[in-house]
């Protein structure tokens, strides 16, 4: 998994790496640029030569800035025509960026293509006439802090983003942002007001947290990580991590040729109810067929009473027992993990059952899974003040149902999701995947896992139910509930991905479906 680094942790890897490996800013410059314009070509699928390209640079006065330089260097290198646009004055700029600048002036005797703009009033006529291909984002940095009270950008700035989305709005133009698009805070992922929108974020040396929080996720692109000698033992132990492809695949535990369906993982889930001819037995069902699917050994699914024949006809592999607390207790004992709360149901005698259970040495001691109509009788009941043990336990929550249970608004949950999850999952002792693009899995340690493997394939009813019914196979077959869960998201994304061509014709049951393709391509990669 990467490291997922908020602005100051950053600040603090690149400071060791000046102050402690002796790498100059000077080196570190270059590596930015070079990265930034490698990554360039690959977008345009092309090898060493960039013969007729036609970039446009806005450079800002800081750090930022002195990469954009380096960039136009090595486009020109490549037999591109540039345009370099200085958003403040030359006096302005010191230091390494003011050499990179003067190091572009000499090259100006030698390539007739290249330009360089002293402010954006000279730069408007020219820009406005020209073709560009790429447009790159060189004004601001990680230092950018966004005021949410006052997010408007001041000039020169303002017009500097301004000029790079009318160019991108207005062409076939892509717009690379180096580091991160400037106006993007890399801590919060606050916007300012404008705040460049780009095509593709190169960003150095780590992800940043402000790329999957608020505006981060519309404003970046396709995120790129330029390596330019920051080393990973220089960052501070992190407490925010991605969730990437070789974390699913490790984390999911093959079947030994010589095992036996009870060494595989043993899912009970209570789940599903009727009440008053309405049904919601479906939930049981997706639940129960995806712990199958995503590779339990054995599945018991405690159900209303008469209704075995209707998961029979859907999974016949699942094993049904009734409602009654002695079946479920017995069945407690046997499980390696449960799942609770899928289509429960929110009546009086529902909300007794799932107090009940969380009150049950024999059930709150296993990995329980808890969603949905679980989370609303936890709410209701306040049972954080009378359950513990949940130290292996996972609730997974969308941003409702978070409010319900924290009774924080939705809105302040949204603005910081990372750090509620985090907090919530430390106050009540228990893991916490908050749902969304992307999802969040906090545990009471403070470490932050990040899946944005889902995409709006997954907003279909259902789907929760699936992820649900995935954790808790990958719980019982040997994960502790924090992993379980960020794995499960993941491959959850990637199934709704494979589900469909048109992830607006998605279902659930879709979702399910491809699941053993999701986990297919897990071990076809490491091939």
């Amino acid at each position: 998994m990467n490291a997922v680094l908020t602005a100051r942790e950053m600040s603090l890897a690149d400071r060791a790496a000046i102050e402690e490996l002796r790498t100059g800013e000077t080196r570190l410059m270059e590596l930015a640029g070079r990265e930034t314009v490698r990554m360039i070509a690959g977008r345009f699928k092309s090898g060493r030569s960039l013969d007729g390209l036609s970039a446009l640079i806005v450079c800002g006065k800081g750090n930022n800035g002195g990469d954009g330089f380096v960039v136009t260097r090595h486009l020109l290198n490549r037999g591109a025509k540039v345009d370099v646009l200085l958003a403040w004055p030359e006096e302005e700029l010191a230091g390494v960026n003011l050499e990179g600048l003067h190091i572009l002036k000499a090259y100006r005797r030698y390539n007739e293509g290249l330009r360089i703009f002293t402010g954006i009033d000279e730069a408007r006529t020219s820009v406005g006439a020209t073709e560009y291909q790429v447009v790159v984002d060189a004004i601001f940095g990680t230092g950018l802090r966004i005021d949410a009270d006052d997010p408007k950008l001041r000039e020169p700035a303002k017009s500097a983003v301004e000029l790079i989305n009318f160019v991108n709005d207005h062409s076939e133009a892509v717009t690379v942002a180096v580091d991160l698009p400037s106006g993007l805070d890399a801590t919060s992922g606050r916007a300012s007001e404008p705040c460049v929108k780009a095509d593709m974020t190169v960003t150095m040396a780590f992800l940043k947290t402000g790329f999957f929080q608020n505006a981060g996720p519309s404003h970046c692109g396709e995120i790129q990580t330029a390596e330019i000698s920051i080393p990973e033992f220089l960052v501070e132990p992190t407490s925010c991590l991605l969730v990437d492809e070789t974390f699913a695949a490790e984390s999911y535990l093959l079947r030994d040729p010589s095992s036996a369906k009870h060494l595989n993982g043993k899912v009970l889930l209570v789940t599903g109810s009727t009440d008053g001819g309405g049904s919601m037995l479906g939930a049981a069902l997706l639940a129960a067929r995806a712990a199958v699917k995503t590779g339990a050994g054995y599945v018991c699914a405690s159900l209303p009473d008469g209704h075995a024949s209707v998961m029979h006809s859907f999974a016949p592999e699942v094993v049904v027992i009734g409602r009654d607390m002695v079946s479920i207790i017995e069945k407690a004992k046997w499980a390696d993990a449960i799942v609770i709360g899928c289509g429960i149901g929110r009546s009086e005698e529902a909300q007794e059952l799932v107090e009940t259970l969380l009150c049950t040495p024999e059930i709150v001691g296993k990995k329980l899974v808890l969603d949905a109509d679980a989370l609303y009788a936890i709410a209701e009941r306040n049972l954080f003040d009378r359950v513990t043990g949940l130290e292996d336990a996972v609730l997974t929550p969308h941003a409702g149902e978070c409010s319900r249970l924290s009774g924080l608004s939705v809105e302040d949950i949204m603005v910081s999701p990372i750090d509620t999850a985090r907090m919530l999952a430390e106050e009540w002792n228990a893991n916490l995947l908050l749902k969304g693009t992307p999802t969040f899995v906090a545990s009471p340690s403070g470490m932050v896992l990040i899946s944005d493997s889902g995409t709006e394939a997954l907003a279909s009813a259902g789907t929760g139910d699936v992820l649900s019914g995935m954790i808790g196979a990958l719980a019982a077959k040997g994960l502790d509930t924090h992993e379980a869960a960020a794995a499960a998201a993941w491959l959850h994304g990637r199934a709704g991905d494979l589900a469909s061509n048109v992830s607006s014709l998605v279902s659930s049951v879709d979702v399910l479906q491809a699941i053993p393709q999701a986990v297919l391509e897990l071990f076809e990669s490491e091939e």
